[in-house]
């Protein structure tokens, strides 16, 4: 029988590294850190870490406890959250989003559903993807808005996440220049969108740190350098410096900001984007759980992926004839 403390002390092991860090979260010694450590090995008959000089690190057998003691701290998280809500008076919503879709995506959802629930306790919780994610899967939220990028999405079925996704489609990254910028005046002249290797001489302005390693990428397949003016952590404050003339900014599309004298403009394939998605909890009962599907059906419904961008809203203007695309 595998001891559930004792996979707990593994977790702390795993997340720090060594024993010694691994000890200070826990509040006890190295010693008993490394005591737990080897009775779990015992039990096993396996190592669950290799030891060195350098720190600890988890062996095939060790990863697949901490999955399993992931999944467990989880359930019981969430066991937790749902006990503290029974004695709630009123049914509690909370729902985490990342900035830009709080702000293009949410709002209209939310309306018409505080309109239909007036007595629930709405609480929203503006968060990243890696702690919107866990706060799900842990009971702290509902209900999350979030993105990946290229590659696998944060859950798939059958996996050991805990969380059900629900794709809302593609946000592409957008090149926002000022409106007589020549890649404007180009795109307008050719009706085709600029090659990143015609823009290998521009300084850039990125809108979100994350993109960044997606970008650059992206351009070493063009074979360009990236000439970076400013990692910006707030997309109106990168499309303020593109407006200033510090480069070009490349930006989300449900990002983008209701400027006049700039211009969004497609990149050539193959282009950075976001995937869009919502993510419940698979073991979530309850009325909270039940309005949550009514709110992730409300954004389904309204058909809030950026795949759709009119629907979605770009709000900086696209150079004159473009507005009849996309």
């Amino acid at each position: 029988m595998i001891d559930v403390q004792r996979l707990a002390v593994l977790r702390e092991v795993a997340r720090h590294g060594s024993f010694n860090q691994a000890a200070l979260a826990l509040h006890c010694t190295p010693s008993a850190v490394s005591q737990q450590i080897a009775a779990l090995e015992r039990s096993l008959g396996a190592p669950a870490v290799e030891r060195s000089t350098r720190g600890v690190t988890l062996t095939e057998a060790g990863h697949l406890l901490v999955e399993a003691a992931d999944a467990i701290a989880a359930e019981l998280a969430d066991t937790q959250q749902r006990i503290d809500r029974l004695a709630a008076e009123r049914t509690v919503l909370t729902v985490a989003t990342f900035a830009s879709a709080g702000r293009r995506l949410l709002p209209a959802a939310l309306a018409g559903f505080v309109s239909d629930h007036p007595d629930v306790e709405l609480t929203i919780l503006e968060a990243e993807p890696e702690e919107s994610l866990p706060a799900v899967r842990e009971g702290r939220a509902d209900l999350a808005l979030a993105y990946h990028f290229d590659g696998p999405p944060p859950a798939r079925p059958g996996d050991r996440s805990g969380l059900d996704w629900t794709s809302l489609g593609v946000d592409p990254l957008r090149l926002v220049v000022p409106r007589h910028h020549p890649a404007a005046a180009r795109y307008r002249d050719r009706s085709q969108p600029p090659q990143l290797a015609e823009l290998a001489d521009e300084r850039w302005i990125l809108g979100c740190r994350k993109s960044a390693a997606q970008f650059a990428h992206h351009a070493d397949l063009a074979g360009v350098q990236l000439r970076i003016a400013c990692t910006a952590t707030d997309y109106d404050f990168a499309q303020s410096l593109a407006h200033a003339g510090v480069g070009i900014a490349l930006i989300p599309e449900i990002g983008l900001a209701g400027h006049p004298e700039l211009v969004a403009l497609p990149l050539a394939e193959p282009s950075p984007r976001r995937h869009l998605g919502l993510a419940l909890s698979r073991r979530r009962r309850g009325p909270a759980a039940r309005l949550a599907e009514q709110l992730a059906s409300r954004l389904v419904d309204q058909g809030a992926g950026v795949d759709r961008p009119r629907r979605a809203g770009r709000s900086v203007p696209a150079p004159p004839g473009e507005s009849d695309r996309d």
